[in-house]
């Protein structure tokens, strides 16, 4: 289960940043995860709190916002909504897509005392 892993690299950026912006506490942590991402978001929440626990974000509230897989369909020259890296254009039916957007994951937003 990488997710566990990646929710320790999250653990480890915040110890970094509250050492550098000098905060003692993360009240909350908002992370954007792309549909293309290959991170299972249930798989994070169920991981979060094991990671943060006894560090900086030890009880930290966990957002999630979902975002939406797209891509550019060569054939139709249009940006398009998709569910998974390999589906078919919803327009023209065509795999000569190339992704846009909603293949990352990345941490949005942390609230800090």
């Amino acid at each position: 289960m990488h997710e566990m892993a990646i929710c320790e690299s999250i653990r480890d950026i915040l110890e970094e940043q509250a050492a550098t912006q000098r905060f003692t506490r993360v009240e909350r942590v908002k992370l954007a995860i792309g549909a293309l991402s290959g991170v299972e978001a249930e798989a994070i929440r169920f991981g979060f709190d094991v990671a943060m626990a006894g560090s900086v974000a030890d009880g930290a509230r966990l957002e999630i916002e979902d975002v939406p897989g797209t891509a550019w369909c060569l054939p139709c020259a249009v940006s398009v909504t998709i569910a998974a890296r390999y589906d078919a254009c919803p327009k023209c039916g065509s795999h000569q897509l190339q992704v846009t957007g909603g293949s990352d994951m990345t941490i949005r937003e942390v609230e800090v005392v």
